[in-house]
């Protein structure tokens, strides 16, 4: 398979009930990451995909799960998203020392993030 999902984040309304729910409830360990716009913790699930958890940045919104599928050119996937039908939330977005990244809703309106790792 050549584009797996890599990161699933949680938007949450409550960082801090969220945290408290999701730790108790499958032993999940956190860490801290201090972000230009504000906090972002990683969540540290063992073995398998890991995560994020951040206060949903969508104002009105609820709390949601997205997911994040690798992609190895996050300019021309997120080109070719928008030139199939979808919307881009959020365009192309360097996270420093790690990637970039982008978040699309598809034709039918569900969100996706699109990520490439930062090139060694």
């Amino acid at each position: 398979m050549g584009n797996p999902f890599v990161h699933v984040e949680l938007m949450s309304n409550d960082v801090g009930n969220a945290k408290s729910f999701y730790g108790r409830l499958f032993d999940w360990k956190f860490e801290e990451m201090p972000m230009s716009d504000g906090s972002y913790t990683m969540i540290k699930v063992g073995e398998g995909t890991g995560g994020g958890l951040m206060k949903n940045p969508i104002p009105g919104a609820s709390s949601a799960w997205l997911a994040y599928v690798l992609v190895s050119d996050i300019k021309a996937a997120t080109s070719k998203a928008r030139s199939l039908g979808a919307s881009v939330m959020k365009d192309v977005t360097e996270v420093p020392g790690a990637g970039s990244l982008s978040i699309i809703t598809d034709p039918t309106g569900a969100m996706l993030g699109l990520w490439q790792p930062k090139k060694a």
